[in-house]
């Protein structure tokens, strides 16, 4: 896969988890921090930080 594909990829995914974490926090879900992980990691790569 093309950098810049993959790059978006993990744009996507981090906005997918963190629409998925704000609705877990709007619901009030007790397992809120098993989300956290996926935020952040898809968060590092997209912005290339690894």
């Amino acid at each position: 896969m093309a950098k810049g594909a993959s790059k978006f990829l993990y744009w996507i995914l981090f906005l997918v988890s963190t629409a998925a974490f704000l609705f877990a926090i709007a619901i009030g879900w007790p397992y809120l921090t098993m989300i956290l992980p996926f935020v952040c990691t898809f968060f590092v790569l997209a912005m290339d930080i690894i």
